[in-house]
């Protein structure tokens, strides 16, 4: 969990993905429609990624561990909880104050 921590603190919007989750190109498409450029890491392209996965699983409390999104440093949740933070308005006022984007 160190190295997500650490990974996720170095950028103001950072996404954990798999390069074939379709849920995980999803999200970053709305992150990159917001005006959003996080940092993006896919565990399967990374040595240690499958320890971050697990890692995951114990910060999300879900079946699936990506996307696996943190803004400000703070995990704030996967798919699901990302699009009702979108539909609700939130999530572009929680992108705005960690100065992920800026309008």
């Amino acid at each position: 969990m160190e190295r997500v921590r650490d990974l996720a603190s170095k950028k103001a919007a950072v996404i954990f993905t798999k390069s074939s989750c379709c849920m995980c190109h999803s999200i970053k498409t709305l992150f990159y429609e917001l005006g959003a450029s996080p940092a993006v890491h896919e565990l399967d392209k990374d040595p240690q990624g499958r320890d971050m996965e697990q890692a995951l699983f114990g910060a999300s409390g879900s079946t699936q561990a990506v996307p696996a999104v943190f803004i400000g440093g703070r995990y704030v949740g996967s798919a699901k909880d990302i699009i009702s933070f979108h539909v609700n308005g939130s999530l572009k006022q929680m992108l705005r104050d960690s100065k992920a984007i800026w309008l």
